[in-house]
């Protein structure tokens, strides 16, 4: 893994954005739609800030999210709820192109009916952070990995501990696959996975990564 390494989280928000709008382009005039999966999380919210305000045929553009977390409709802790306040409810995409998880209903529920969802479908992009113990979308050290499309996560280490996450196959099935990696507190984990360790990003296979200056290890 060679990471693309910006100045700081702004300048990487930046770049990955209009990474994504001609991702979205390409994939449009190739296949007539883009189907792009979102992540939650304080890097990605300044990645969406500047999609906003980017040229993206949203018509043609299909949303889906890497995870989600056990919580009510419209929670403010909810990763769709964050993607609505940076991005969706600031441009023209049509509510019916936006697949929520429905997370409201409990993991288990909300797990199964996610599958149908992405039943026959391939994700043109998945967005991606990395958590301090190198965890990737509710895909936690020490759990299951996810052969399933989508699973239930019942042990988060950090709350909500119920969750309902992509699969590590569906990530890995992703035509493009992006991290967004920043702040001095992931260091210690991309370290680890520069030295070879499989924490859970790790098993992403090949994934695009931008890295700020603050998350790169000293040495």
């Amino acid at each position: 893994m060679i990471p693309y390494i910006h100045e700081d989280a702004g300048e990487m928000a930046h770049v990955v954005a209009k990474r994504v709008a001609s991702l979205a382009a390409r994939s449009i005039a190739e296949r007539g739609i883009f189907r792009l999966a979102l992540a939650g999380g304080e890097t990605p919210r300044l990645c969406y800030r500047e999609l906003a305000k980017m040229d993206v045929d949203w018509e043609h553009v299909h949303v889906y999210f890497g995870d989600e977390r056990c919580l009510p409709l419209n929670d403010p802790g909810r990763n769709d709820s964050m993607a609505f306040d940076a991005l969706l409810r600031h441009v023209g995409i049509p509510d019916e192109n936006v697949h929520s998880i429905m997370a409201e209903f409990g993991a288990e529920e909300a797990a199964s009916r996610y599958m149908l969802v992405l039943k026959g479908m391939r994700l043109d992009l998945i967005l991606l952070g990395m958590g301090e113990d190198g965890h990737t979308a509710s895909l936690f050290p020490g759990g299951a990995f996810g052969e399933e499309a989508v699973v239930s996560v019942h042990d988060a280490p950090k709350p909500p501990k119920d969750r309902v996450s992509l699969g590590m196959s569906t990530i890995n099935e992703a035509r493009e696959k992006i991290f967004m990696v920043s702040g001095a507190g992931k260091r210690s984990a991309l370290e680890r996975i520069l030295r070879g360790e499989m924490l859970p990003a790790a098993r992403v296979v090949g994934a695009e990564w931008h890295v700020d200056r603050a998350a790169l290890p000293i040495t």
